[in-house]
């Protein structure tokens, strides 16, 4: 996957959201905002991107999106049960009709048995709808990262799609 591809993603994403009516909003932890960065790449973003939050510690991901600190303490920022927190609280703090969220081990270090490097979780939610994906990325810190963002952004044209 190139950056090229990664804008190609973005663009049908706006062009789907447009044609549902939707707007996006983005919770980002291991992926730094990059997702956002993909979508405001595409020229008219701002009709139906509406926000974006990066939330890389769990005291941000509490404080910005509502995460629970047992959810934190008992799975762990690298979770199902987080990320699904998280696209929920994107949702709740915001104007969007449509919600990604990541979170994950990049690397090179931080990986463990149950979680090894390249460990990422993501959730999309829309609605009642809310879809998990775990997902084990090879590859660099780089690489695990770009895997993710084109992971999210296809999840978004599901979702949609899904929702229509």
């Amino acid at each position: 996957m190139s950056v090229q591809d990664i804008h190609h993603l973005a663009e049908r994403v706006g062009h789907d959201l447009v044609q549902a009516n939707m707007r996006m909003v983005t919770a980002e932890s291991c992926t730094g905002g990059w997702v956002a960065c993909a979508v405001t790449a595409v020229a008219g973003s701002s009709e139906w991107f509406e926000r974006g939050f990066v939330t890389y510690t769990n005291t941000s991901k509490q404080e910005m999106l509502g995460v629970a600190a047992a959810t934190l303490d008992q799975f762990g920022a690298v979770s199902e049960q987080t990320v699904g927190e998280m696209a929920r609280g994107a949702l709740q703090h915001s104007h969007a009709q449509v919600a990604v969220a990541i979170s994950g081990i990049a690397g090179p270090d931080g990986g463990s048995a149950e979680k090894p490097v390249g460990t990422v979780w993501l959730a999309w939610a829309s609605g009642e709808q809310l879809q998990t994906q775990k997902a084990l990325f090879s590859g660099d810190r780089e690489q695990v990262r770009e895997q993710a963002v084109q992971t999210a952004l296809q999840g978004i044209i599901d979702i949609i799609a899904a929702d229509g």
